[in-house]
């Protein structure tokens, strides 16, 4: 009886050791370290309240809808780093459509999304049809939608401050659909942004695991050639993705024009890497062909929360930014071992 217990207590440890190995093991241990350094270094309690985490699932809704386009676009084995560009770019736009000319949301929501998606379009074309490189063509789409969103707002951040043709102010109403996504619903305890994000990575997760589309990228991502031997649409599912990308990072520019009530052409500096942390710190492989959207969530999780934890410990930004970097570089270190 007793070697039965004791095999049979082996080999429960043996599966728990083998799931911790997993890339979801990996991702839900990350997380409970940082929820664990949460409940540790709780800022005089204020990490054990309801409001610290609504907050937190509010800041991390921009980065997680970014974090969904780009999982997409990892999936191929490529990268975009552009999307914190494009979410300026994004934010420019659509503030001065709704603010500065006076557009409705029926006009402006759909003018911007068309924005993201082309340049998305664009970086999807340089790779799926050129065959440049992701890093170069994103990179390049990254310096061009930042130039251009400086270029719209003449450098300044679009507000509700409209300057007259003499030099003065004039000071306008922020505009309804601001009002719509920077508020909470479902008793004051749901961010609409919150909501936002779920909505888009529901799609997201819908297409890559539900959709023929999504065993696409997969296919791509674990060997290119061989899908493309294999008769499957390597240049259109690629380009899909990118464009896929471009309309999420448009999504989180209306949601950050909303949040911070202008348009600002140096919103969204950063951005990227912190997209790129969540995708891998879940457990996606940057090489392609591994992943998901599941594994995504519990980075945008882990991120988010570390986040919240750094600022509540009132930790500078130079910190932050060192500690992501760490992170990511660990993450990888991981998911190389785990081969």
């Amino acid at each position: 009886m007793t070697d039965d217990r004791d095999t049979a207590a082996m080999g429960f440890a043996g599966r728990v050791f083998r799931w911790l190995g997993s890339p979801t093991g990996r991702a839900c241990l990350a997380l409970a370290l940082v929820l664990l350094v949460g409940f540790v270094f709780h800022a005089d309690g204020a990490f054990y309240k309801a409001g610290t985490h609504r907050d937190a699932l509010r800041q991390t809704s921009v980065y997680g809808i970014l974090a969904a386009g780009m999982t997409l676009v990892i999936v191929t084995g490529g990268i975009d780093l552009a999307v914190g560009s494009v979410l300026a770019l994004v934010s420019v736009c659509f503030a001065t459509l709704t603010i500065h000319w006076g557009w409705s949301a029926w006009a402006a929501v759909p003018l911007a999304l068309l924005i993201g998606a082309l340049c998305g379009g664009a970086s999807g074309l340089a790779v799926a049809s050129w065959r440049v490189q992701p890093f170069i063509a994103t990179l390049a789409m990254m310096a061009l939608a930042r130039g251009l969103a400086k270029y719209a707002s003449g450098g300044m951040k679009v507000s509700t401050a409209v300057q007259e043709v003499d030099g003065a102010y004039r000071y306008v109403a922020v505009p309804a659909v601001f009002r719509a996504i920077d508020t909470r619903i479902l008793g004051d305890n749901v961010p609409v942004v919150t909501a936002i994000f779920a909505v888009c990575f529901g799609l997201a997760w819908l297409a890559l695991a539900r959709h023929r589309w999504g065993r696409q990228l997969y296919a791509i991502g674990g060997n290119e050639e061989a899908a493309r031997l294999s008769g499957l649409p390597v240049v259109g599912a690629k380009f899909a993705a990118y464009v896929a990308s471009g309309l999420f990072a448009a999504v989180a520019g209306i949601c950050q024009a909303a949040q911070e009530q202008q348009g600002d052409p140096e919103a969204g500096a950063g951005y990227e890497l912190l997209a790129i942390a969540m995708v891998v710190v879940g457990g996606t492989s940057l090489m392609g062909g591994r992943g998901g959207l599941g594994l995504t969530l519990i980075g945008i999780l882990t991120i988010g929360y570390l986040e919240k934890i750094l600022s509540i410990n009132a930790v500078p930004e130079a910190g932050r930014l060192m500690l992501t970097g760490v992170i990511i570089l660990a993450a990888v270190l991981t998911q190389k071992r785990g081969r």
